[in-house]
């Protein structure tokens, strides 16, 4: 069987303006071997766990090269000034890949290191790497919150439904939200999925009509839109009332081209960062907010760095919204 790797995080990768207290996340940051996940009462913890994969943006026909998503976002968030409480730490887990094909076993290490960040009372954010690690984000959420009795609900910034069928039995990065939908079914769960930012080029028919069936929520990009806030938030209020936690994802496919050119599917159309971000606010003060990711990182195409740094933003505001509304 082929070997599910995990790299160690690099110190070195963190980098930034020297200071005599924490002033940047390269100094908050504290790098942890060998996925050794405790508790420590009283302190809130945020973890970070790359993904470093693209088998699954292979499998799907997407332009490979997201691998190295998670260190370039890293690098980025290095610099950033560091605005959170000081009794909350930043633990960087380091990252996850395969060897060649072996997808699965991936999928499996991640989901079990998920699901003990969950139960150890961290806030997991994944950075990738393909699409496809929502499967395993998502299978992990969903065995916790079941342990827990409570329901779960996932909020997805993407182009795409990413409800495409299995690929001669495999997952692939435009399959994730069918295999949750499948999952929750199997274990007789109720499935709560809301895709904002759809665009109709990217999805056949046959997906608009998958979504019709596992009851997915959408609002098409012409609707997702700031001067439409006002119904976006009301969307999201009926969303949030069904449901006790979510997990968000962020496809940062789902930017427009102009801010977001290092993916593996861009589109010159998509919605920009302020609404996006407006959304993070929202969630941050929903106060139902379990976990998040972001996903399809492609350096290889990026720009000046444009869209790991527009990653990194994402993250750190979450983070920081997260933690100023309590």
């Amino acid at each position: 069987m082929m070997k599910v790797l995990h790299k160690n995080p690099d110190p070195h990768t963190w980098k930034g303006r020297a200071a005599d207290s924490v002033q940047y996340w390269h100094q908050a940051v504290k790098c942890l071997d060998n996925l050794q996940i405790k508790d420590a009462h009283g302190v809130k913890k945020i973890a970070i766990l790359g993904y470093a994969a693209d088998e699954g943006v292979r499998r799907n026909q997407g332009r490979i090269g997201a691998k190295f998503g998670p260190a370039s976002i890293r690098r980025m968030m290095g610099s950033m000034a560091f605005h959170l409480p000081e009794n909350v730490r930043i633990l960087d887990y380091g990252d996850i890949s395969v060897l060649k094909e072996a997808l699965e076993p991936a999928h499996q290490l991640l989901q079990e290191k998920t699901f003990s960040l969950l139960k150890n009372h961290h806030f997991p954010i994944l950075l990738g790497g393909g699409h496809d690690l929502a499967f395993a984000h998502g299978s992990a959420v969903m065995d916790y919150l079941e342990q827990k009795n409570e329901s779960f609900g996932i909020i997805n910034l993407d182009a795409h439904f990413d409800l495409r069928p299995l690929l001669e039995g495999k997952g692939h990065s435009g399959s994730p939200f069918l295999q949750l939908f499948e999952r929750a079914k199997a274990s007789n769960l109720e499935f709560h999925y809301f895709c904002l930012g759809i665009q109709s080029p990217a999805n056949p028919k046959e997906l608009f009509e998958i979504a019709k069936k596992t009851g997915t929520w959408w609002m098409d990009m012409e609707d997702f839109t700031l001067s439409n806030w006002g119904q976006i938030q009301n969307n999201l209020d009926a969303f949030l009332g069904k449901v006790n936690k979510v997990m968000l994802s962020i496809d940062l496919d789902g930017f427009s081209s102009a801010y977001a050119p290092g993916v593996s599917a861009p589109s010159p159309m998509g919605f920009s960062p302020e609404l996006a971000l407006k959304v993070l606010d929202y969630l941050a003060k929903s106060k139902k907010l379990i976990s998040m990711d972001v996903v399809e990182l492609n350096p290889t195409f990026d720009q000046d760095n444009a869209t790991a740094r527009l990653a990194a933003r994402c993250v750190e505001y979450l983070a920081r919204r997260l933690y100023s509304t309590e």
